[in-house]
């Protein structure tokens, strides 16, 4: 019975393994680009598992900005996930220990979430464990593969590299921003915001690092104010 829900996560997780490896690959490369090693693009990626967070991460440590920095960047970009883990603790159909919950927090990314809560019969820990396993070596694998092919491409093409950040960063914001408005007001503002830091005087003096926390907090603050959810909708 465990083997069976260990062995229906992993088809399940096939397809986000697969994509994890063609992201992570760009990742590994842009890392590479930007003076980190081999190995330290790949030690980011397996004790991470989240790719805004680390794009996001990879553009403060360029920035050579405090480690204080890093930790409320992360905090503020990656505080979805503890709501998304309070939500797959009440599906799980079974009682579970420590060590399981950590494991399964640390790959409850947006796609495991989701074929998590797809899933119609009562989580178990094989079928979860089963469900992160391809995404984290697709994740990784991409990582290494990345940051090998990048640390012998010539320099010209790894300085272009360097462009893959801003790609990223667009390829996840414009598909939701397309479809949803109240997305789309939160980006445009976190432009704004973000420009300002970049062409007002006193705002120029402030790190990248803490900028982008200040963004980040001030768009989502003000587009929760303006587009309440209502209660309705919460529910559903």
């Amino acid at each position: 019975m465990k083997w069976n829900e260990f062995k229906t996560g992993v088809s399940r997780g096939l397809p986000v393994g697969m994509g994890y490896f063609s992201v992570s690959f760009g990742f590994g490369a842009m890392a590479i680009s930007q003076g980190l090693k081999v190995f330290d693009a790949t030690l980011i990626s397996i004790s991470n598992l989240t790719s805004a967070g680390q794009f996001a991460g990879l553009t403060v440590i360029v920035a050579a900005a405090t480690l204080w920095e890093m930790i409320l960047t992360q905090l503020i970009i990656n505080s979805r996930y503890a709501l998304m883990s309070l939500a797959l603790s009440q599906r799980m159909g079974q009682r579970i220990g420590i060590l399981p919950r950590l494991v399964i927090a640390f790959f409850n990314t947006d796609e495991i979430f989701a074929l998590a809560m797809a899933r119609v019969e009562p989580l178990t820990v094989p079928f979860m464990l089963g469900l992160g396993t391809l995404p984290i070596l697709g994740w990784t694998l991409g990582t290494l593969c990345g940051a090998l092919a990048g640390s012998v491409l010539p320099a010209s093409i790894q300085a272009a590299l360097g462009v893959m950040l801003y790609g990223m960063f667009v390829a996840i914001v414009v598909p939701p921003a397309k479809g949803d408005r109240k997305i789309l007001a939160a980006v445009i503002l976190a432009l704004i915001f973000s420009t300002a830091f970049t062409i007002v005087p006193l705002l120029k003096q402030v790190s990248a690092g803490i900028s982008i926390v200040i963004c980040t907090v001030a768009a989502a603050a003000l587009c929760a104010w303006w587009f309440p959810i209502a209660e309705e909708e919460a529910q559903a």
